[in-house]
């Protein structure tokens, strides 16, 4: 005799067999007058249901709040949850839009042929036993898969790895006076703007 609609029943047995007044049986039971004496509205679930169904196949991108909104508009009082509920057992539930991805023809990527054609950086981090992080950053030969550079630290600001001092040689395309100068400079001030 848990749910509100046993006790109802249970409170009309009392009053039936007992003689006893409806507040009295309630008040026995511990069931609210007002639970006792309520009478659920009957309600066009059916008509909610079709209405609902044809607005989302009107409008396959409207969620349920917005079809809630139409159906109000159109003189349906229901509850939003009641919708929401309808909503989901109708199967209608939005498909979330996937992120859209530029589209391009992918090429296979090109393998060096002979060293310092290309090589590859990349930042590592882990967390030592008291909290602290270390960092490596590492450089790497694509072709000869040797590691260049292998620089620990706790904090790599951009003036560290910017340089390239730390290397062994450079690439034939650096070769130039104005690149081998910039490229040994010791901070980015001297970085050449690129608006002339």
């Amino acid at each position: 005799m848990v749910n509100p609609a046993a006790r109802r029943e249970a409170a009309g047995w009392l009053g039936t067999e007992f003689g006893v007044s409806q507040r009295r049986a309630c008040r026995v039971l511990g069931l609210h007058l007002a639970t006792c004496r309520y009478k659920a509205k009957a309600t066009d679930a059916e008509g909610v249901r079709d209405r609902l169904r044809e607005l989302a196949e009107c409008r396959p991108r409207w969620g349920y709040r917005f079809l809630h909104d139409m159906l109000h508009r159109e003189g349906f009082i229901i509850n939003h949850k009641r919708v929401y509920r309808l909503y989901k057992l109708e199967g209608l539930v939005l498909r979330k839009k996937r992120r859209t991805r530029v589209s391009r023809v992918r090429r296979p990527m090109e393998m060096p042929t002979h060293l310092n054609e290309r090589w590859s950086m990349d930042f590592m981090s882990d967390q030592l036993a008291d909290d602290r992080r270390l960092r490596t950053f590492n450089v790497v030969d694509d072709f000869s898969r040797e590691a260049l550079a292998l620089e620990p630290a706790t904090s790599i600001p951009g003036s560290r790895h910017g340089s390239c001092r730390f290397l062994n040689g450079l690439p034939p395309s650096a070769d130039t006076r104005s690149r081998l100068s910039w490229t040994m400079a010791p901070s980015s001030r001297d970085v050449p703007s690129m608006n002339g």
